[in-house]
């Protein structure tokens, strides 16, 4: 073979250099899901990332049990656990008791967001005694202690947002008022991520923006999320699901193939960091970690 046409890097060789992850999860609603979840952890805490989320229901539905699954996964795993915390449907006498209770417990990582309207209610309305939005939410953790704060970004906009200028604008006050890093709704084109990089740069925010990542392996269900958050979804990814309705077993080798080329295409251009949207399913979030090179340390001792 001529060498100019060689190969110069393996089709699967690991990410160069250091590659941290992240994994969120979900508070479950029944005993059997409750299993899935833990399962979930054990298979994935090996894998030594960064942090762990747990998301709060809509509404703040599932307050305690995020506060209970947080609390065990850093107290069992040792691995730093992050809560999700919103303004929803709460006084913020309420949600200052349970940000001191956080800290009270060793965890020291929030995820600050304004959050969704609880079931039944289309819009958004801030509670009369709690705090209006996210930025608030953030200014007031800082005033109860140096947490470690994440928030949500949006590369294709908020879709209750009046123009991409004033999201971004509001990203930028989340930051200003003391937020360590971002964390991107998920999408799917790894342009749209870097063309959101772009704008943050040049909007003077200088925190880290991890790209949220969300392995597709139900697309129906995908097409749901995605009409909830405002994100596109690629005529690519449509055509890669068609006739895989009933053979889940493809449907996953897909998404992992899908996610480990994005990543790689992110890894190219200076990313360093991602976060995963786990959905509670640990087998195919492991499978792609391992593709990438993020795998379990072997115990030399």
């Amino acid at each position: 073979m001529n060498n100019k046409n060689e190969l110069v890097m393996p089709i699967a060789q690991p990410l160069s250099g250091k590659v941290g992850v992240s994994f969120e999860f979900f508070p479950p609603n029944t005993e059997k899901m409750e299993q899935t979840l833990w399962n979930s952890v054990e298979r994935l805490a090996p894998l030594s990332p960064d942090f762990v989320s747990v998301t709060y229901g809509a509404g703040g539905s599932t307050r305690e049990r995020t506060h209970s699954i947080v609390s065990r996964i850093q107290k069992e795993k040792g691995i730093a656990a992050a809560a999700h915390l919103t303004c929803v449907a709460a006084s913020r006498d309420e949600v200052t008791a349970v940000a001191e209770n956080y800290w009270a417990e060793g965890i020291r990582h929030i995820v600050a967001l304004r959050g969704d309207p609880p079931e039944g209610q289309e819009k958004y309305e801030p509670h009369p005694d709690g705090f209006p939005f996210a930025v608030d939410l953030v200014t007031a953790l800082k005033k109860i202690a140096d947490f470690d704060i994440s928030v949500a970004a949006y590369p294709e906009v908020h879709p209750e947002a009046k123009s991409a200028e004033s999201d971004l604008d509001n990203l930028k006050r989340k930051i200003d008022a003391g937020a360590n890093r971002a964390i991107t709704q998920f999408y799917f084109d790894a342009a749209t991520y870097l063309r959101f990089r772009d704008r943050v740069a040049a909007a003077g925010i200088t925190v880290p923006i991890i790209p949220g990542i969300l392995p597709v392996t139900n697309f129906k269900q995908v097409l749901k999320f995605a009409g909830m958050c405002g994100a596109s979804v690629p005529d690519w990814m449509a055509d890669l699901f068609i006739g895989l309705d009933d053979d889940p077993g493809t449907r996953q080798l897909v998404a992992a193939t899908v996610v480990a080329e994005h990543c790689r295409v992110l890894q190219s251009e200076g990313v360093d960091r991602f976060h995963f949207y786990t959905l509670n399913r640990a087998d195919l979030v492991y499978a792609i970690c391992h593709i990438l090179g993020i795998r379990e340390q072997a115990d030399n001792g």
